[in-house]
């Protein structure tokens, strides 16, 4: 089961859509006998990331997650659902997931207009199976005022510009991640949604 999980994000229904446009059945869940069932777990995110993480944690959802992802469970985040991977976001100076080390920052208003919303390119920093069939460069579909700083470089395997260099996904071992949302990039990001259910 493809387990999208449902914590009251607006894009959610979204990301089943996108799933089904693809050929495949996306379920959203919201229990722990669910999570347990799943065979890759999508994690889609709108909104803050105080508000996520306490409508997980309400749900009693973030100690399952974190034990299915560290068993080998395929995990894509989307939007927020990369941000509270980090060790801390600025928006709300609340604490996230801490499963990468990381800040998560504000653009600067007097840099760029806030939030950023639209098409932006990103520039793949390096191979990656998950990027098959995507050209170096790609344009996704970006909504946010937010941008994680990861502590390893090496996590980012694609970046982009908006007043600063930011990382727009990151990718180690069974963990993806996207800032942008895959569900409104067109081809280029319905490809990356089925190359990851390949993995």
């Amino acid at each position: 089961m493809i387990a999208v999980v449902d914590y009251e994000a607006g894009n959610a229904p979204s990301v089943v859509a996108a799933l089904r446009h693809i050929g495949h059945d996306g379920a959203l869940v919201s229990s722990k006998a669910e999570l347990e069932a799943a065979d890759k777990i999508i994690l889609p995110g709108v909104g803050s990331a105080g508000a996520t993480l306490d409508s997980l944690r309400k749900l009693d959802l973030v100690e399952t997650l974190e034990r299915r992802v560290r068993a080998g469970v395929p995990f894509f985040g989307i939007c927020v659902g990369l941000q509270v991977l980090f060790d801390h976001s600025e928006e709300g100076d609340v604490p996230c997931l801490g499963w990468f080390r990381g800040r998560v920052r504000r653009y600067s208003s007097t840099d760029v207009r806030v939030p950023q919303i639209g098409w932006n390119a990103a520039v793949a920093t390096r191979e990656h199976a998950i990027l098959d069939g995507l050209p170096r460069e790609s344009h996704f579909y970006f909504v946010n005022s937010y941008y994680v700083v990861p502590e390893e470089a090496e996590l980012t395997l694609y970046a982009a510009e908006y007043g600063v260099r930011f990382t727009a996904m990151i990718a180690r071992d069974n963990v993806f991640a996207t800032q942008f949302h895959v569900e409104k990039s067109g081809p280029l990001g319905l490809r990356i949604l089925k190359n990851f259910l390949r993995a």
